[in-house]
């Protein structure tokens, strides 16, 4: 399901975690690939529906930008989806025990995680982003932060950035992004940091008079729909459908309904998904 950029920011206040239940995949080598293709005739996809505008709940079903591409995917490659939520520090974790089958919720593809868990070529290129009160002064950018208090996602790679970067700074983390937005807005924490995508997108919709970005963008990052491993069979189609998809136009149509514009980086997905 499509939904236009106008619904998606009416409906961005529902950020709850909702909870579908699935079962595992399973088949006969179904799908497209035909028999003996390795390809099951469903997935269980884990996300999670706290990530606006990737991934969030509407009247029941989850919608987003992540929904839409993994649906796309789906359809081009002939599985069936069990979209499962979960938070977001359990994707990997899942992956890992046999839980999920697939993720896709704006994960980073760092080192650490393709020693757990493998990936698709990029399908969004993203940093991190600062947002303050909208009163504050003091704050103009990462070296301001130092000693502060910051909020952010439990199991981020926002996280690891603030107690790898940050002297003396304290993550403050949530297991859901709108905690971490309250958190600043309440005075509970000094400032987030988090995915830029949805820092801007937050203050855009609910947080207009109430927060504001700061700073250059940091740590440009690429994400990355996330399998268990072994599955290369299935990793090689997912990728073989998303570069289609890029090449024919579609992935600029979904990212053009819920941004509003084109990918300035389309170029650059599309040589991560030739190499």
């Amino acid at each position: 399901m499509k939904i236009t950029k106008t619904t998606a920011i009416a409906a961005s206040t529902l950020l709850l975690v909702g909870g579908l239940a699935s079962c595992s995949g399973g088949g006969d080598g179904g799908g497209d690939g035909g028999e003996g293709s390795g390809l099951e005739d469903s997935y269980v996809v884990a996300t999670d529906s706290s990530f606006v505008p990737f991934e969030f709940e509407e009247d029941g079903e989850y919608v987003g930008f992540d929904i839409d591409v993994v649906n796309e995917i789906a359809d081009r490659v002939g599985f069936e989806i069990d979209l499962e939520s979960t938070n977001f520090d359990g994707i990997i974790p899942g992956l890992q025990t046999g839980a999920f089958d697939i993720a896709i919720a704006g994960i980073t593809i760092t080192e650490d995680r393709k020693s757990a868990v493998d990936f698709t070529s990029p399908y969004y290129k993203s940093g991190l982003r600062i947002g303050v009160p909208a009163d504050n002064t003091d704050i103009t950018g990462v070296d301001d932060l130092e000693g502060l208090t910051i909020a952010t996602r439990l199991g981020s790679t926002s996280a690891d950035y603030i107690t790898e970067n940050i002297d003396g700074a304290t993550p403050n983390t949530y297991e859901q992004l709108d905690q971490a937005y309250l958190s600043v807005e309440g005075g509970g924490s000094d400032a987030v940091l988090y995915d830029a995508p949805n820092v801007e997108y937050y203050i855009l919709t609910e947080g207009e008079d109430s927060l504001k970005t700061v700073g250059e963008l940091l740590e440009a990052q690429d994400y990355g729909i996330a399998l268990a491993k072994g599955n290369e069979d299935l990793l090689e189609a997912m990728n073989a459908a998303l570069a289609e998809m890029i090449d024919d136009g579609t992935y600029a149509d979904i990212y053009n309904e819920w941004f509003g514009s084109d990918p300035e980086w389309i170029d650059e997905l599309a040589e991560a998904q030739a190499g």
